[in-house]
């Protein structure tokens, strides 16, 4: 490879990833969409080889039960659930169980997706306002090796670019059991003035639970309008989303076996929620700039009970969370090409900033959704300021390397909305203000063995915010004592050599092997209004995929992630990390033929994982198959989707933990689950126009 040629990649890696996927949502992204992403070749132009991108092509072809499934394009991303269809998924990557998002960064169009001081969790992740034909790409990044991203960096990080522009409309209509209904339609228009995008999704679900109706009803829309201002390109565009659904929560494994419920049943038959996003966005870009604002308004409530009459024996230990918020923010990014000594060189600099405006975020208990009582209720302002600086620099031409600082400061401010609770504790003076801040530096070696191999090392400083409610004082809502403050921000420090092929434009495949440790922590539990002492970790992995196109029809990909997560200090208790995936499996074939036929087979397998700390008790593995075939025309397309193919019983997801049934004398340690869906069948009409 020369130096012209690595200059060019220099430049060609800058805007497709060190810009967070941004170039992809702009300029001539029209023609970029169409191209299959795991086609594209990255040799000479990714920094890890833990990176890549995805394209509408593979979105469109993979049969997904839910939105968020959309994550599992990650290789080594699991995408589960463990409560309604309308609530933010269950994520596990890297040996981490992450909850409903911590430590995984999520972007869509330059907005960030995970929300700070949540009312059920940190870095809550939702992404049912998504509509996933809208989807131009997915630039996804895992481990903390990118001056790009700050906030929940240490497992890694996705960047969603929808559409500008289509080259044909679409109107999809599906139907499937259990009153599935989702009507889908997009389209765009040539202006004068520039070019206008709208997508619209609607979707009304009742699922498949014995007693409880999901009654899901999902709206959302996005309206896009790009022109040419000044060199660059502006963008400005609006995304609306409003969900409500009834739950079918984790149920206790007692419960099944005494034959009080089945597996489709449920113990509170009232739980649910109420979910909404609106935001406005202006993007610009030049060769060399790159702007956005944005401005969101976000509310959640969520009705769960997950020990049912534990804590209140006689009305249940039903408990509501509120999310009422608006957050602003924006970026601005700078690229400077050069040369060092005759060495190509490519300097970006960029600017972030954050604010959270939080009215309320609350736990109040309540019975069939009507509140009796509040545990705790906040105000928050929630402010953040990241500046970066990244250099490549081509030593020779096989030779190159990327350094990285960022400096990150944040600032918290509580502010207790009640006096005394409903356990009768004062909570004022509760609150107050803090402040952190922390530099991260990044650096990867790349060497390049021949126009189809590459390798490389990395390592990267990252880390996440905590809960602001627990970053100042902070009273236990029940006990009334102090509890131990949070550390505003915790370090993560992560490890990877890896190498990247690609062959004959058919083969493509990486393989990374990884190390990730996290400092001890304190977290703040949304469900109990309190913080919680988390140890100090230690994870480390491989991850291989492949994807090989064996003629111009058929397709296979298979994906395998290994992980050993571990306490690193000693514990009587044990040092194994609840939660964690010891493997992951993810593979599918994909046909195309040219006489219209197209079919999908996809399994993924996800293995045991410890419950408890001392890895007494643990999950089972789970193993899940969907299928798709269709038929198309220019015009028109008809396909099937079979989720959970073989009908499989396997969980979403595993807890253990104590509960307590009506009629119970005593609290229960029991294994609470959620089952997989039961095979379904999905039947889609599409029409291009």
């Amino acid at each position: 490879m020369s130096v012209k040629k690595l200059s060019y990649s220099l430049v060609t890696s800058s805007v497709l990833l060190a810009l967070s996927g941004e170039a992809l949502a702009h300029g001539n992204n029209h023609e970029r969409i169409s191209v299959v992403g795991r086609e594209v070749n990255l040799v000479g132009e990714a920094i890890s080889a833990s990176q890549g991108y995805v394209g509408q092509a593979e979105i469109e072809i993979r049969p997904m039960l839910r939105t968020g499934e959309v994550l599992e394009l990650v290789p080594g991303m699991v995408v589960s659930q463990h409560s309604g269809t309308g609530k933010a998924n269950q994520y596990f990557l890297r040996g981490f169980n992450l909850d409903h998002g911590s430590d995984f960064s999520t972007m869509i169009d330059g907005m960030p997706v995970n929300n700070r001081t949540h009312g059920h969790g940190q870095g809550y992740t939702d992404l049912n306002f998504i509509i996933p034909e809208a989807i131009a790409g997915v630039s996804y990044k895992k481990g903390a090796y990118y001056a790009q991203v700050g906030d929940f960096s240490g497992a890694g990080s996705a960047h969603m670019s929808t559409m500008n522009k289509v080259d044909h409309g679409l109107v999809s209509l599906s139907l499937g059991e259990n009153n599935y209904q989702r009507l889908v339609a997009l389209d765009s228009i040539s202006t004068e003035s520039g070019e206008w995008f709208v997508a619209f999704e609607g979707n009304k679900y009742d699922g498949p639970w014995t007693d409880v109706d999901e009654d899901l009803s999902k709206t959302n829309l996005i309206v896009k309008h790009s022109q040419k201002v000044a060199d660059g390109q502006l963008t400005l565009s609006f995304m609306g989303y409003d969900n409500r659904w009834n739950s079918a929560d984790q149920i206790p494994q007692r419960a099944v076996k005494s034959g009080l419920i089945d597996e489709l049943g449920s113990i509170d038959k009232t739980v649910g929620g109420e979910s909404s996003r609106y935001s406005v966005n202006a993007q610009w870009q030049n060769e060399a700039w790159t702007a956005s604002a944005y401005a969101m308004s976000y509310d959640m409530q969520l009705w769960s009970n997950f020990t049912y009459f534990l804590d209140d024996p006689v009305n249940g230990d039903q408990f509501e969370q509120v999310d009422d918020r608006m957050i602003y923010g924006g970026q601005v990014s700078y690229q400077q090409f050069t040369e060092l000594n005759g060495m190509p060189m490519t300097n970006l600099f960029g600017a972030q900033v954050r604010v959270d405006d939080i009215d309320e975020v609350g736990l109040h208990s309540s019975t069939a959704r009507v509140r009796t009582g509040t545990v705790k209720s906040d105000a928050v302002e929630q402010s953040s300021v990241g500046i970066y600086w990244e250099n490549q620099l081509a030593l020779s031409d096989e030779l190159r390397t990327v350094f990285g600082l960022r400096y990150d400061r944040y600032d918290f401010d509580v502010r207790s909305l009640i006096d005394v609770n409903k356990h009768g504790v004062t909570l004022t003076p509760n609150g107050g203000s803090a402040n952190d801040d922390k530099v991260s530096a990044k650096a990867s070696v790349i060497y390049t063995l021949s126009d189809e191999w590459e390798t490389y090392a990395s390592i990267g400083q990252g880390f996440h915010s905590n809960d602001a409610r627990g970053t100042t004082i902070n009273v236990d809502p029940i006990s009334g004592e102090q509890a131990d403050k949070v550390d505003p921000l915790v370090d993560s420090l992560g490890y990877e050599i890896g190498l990247r092929g690609f062959w004959s434009e058919r083969f493509n495949t990486s393989i990374a092997l990884w190390s990730l440790s996290l400092d001890e922590e304190l977290l703040f539990v949304g469900d109990a209004g309190n913080t919680e002492t988390s140890r100090e970790s230690e994870r480390y992995g491989v991850e291989l995929t492949g994807y090989y196109r064996l003629n111009p029809q058929w397709t296979l990909d298979i994906e395998y992630a290994y992980t050993d997560s571990e306490f690193s200090d000693f514990s009587q208790d044990g040092n194994e990390i609840p939660g964690a995936l010891k493997h992951v499996v993810q593979t599918g074939l994909s046909y195309e033929g040219q006489s219209g036929w197209f079919s999908t087979l996809r399994a993924r397998y996800f293995g045991k994982r410890p419950l408890v700390e001392d890895g007494s008790v643990k999950s089972d593995s789970s193993l899940v198959s969907n299928f798709r075939i269709g038929y198309k025309t220019h015009e028109w397309s008809v396909k099937a989707d079979i989720l959970n193919l073989f009908n499989s019983d396997a969980h979403d997801i595993d807890y253990l933990y104590e509960s307590q049934l009506s009629g119970e004398s005593s609290p229960q340690e029991d294994i609470h689950y959620h089952v997989i869906e039961p095979r379904t069948v999905r039947v889609s009409v599409s029409y291009n126009f």
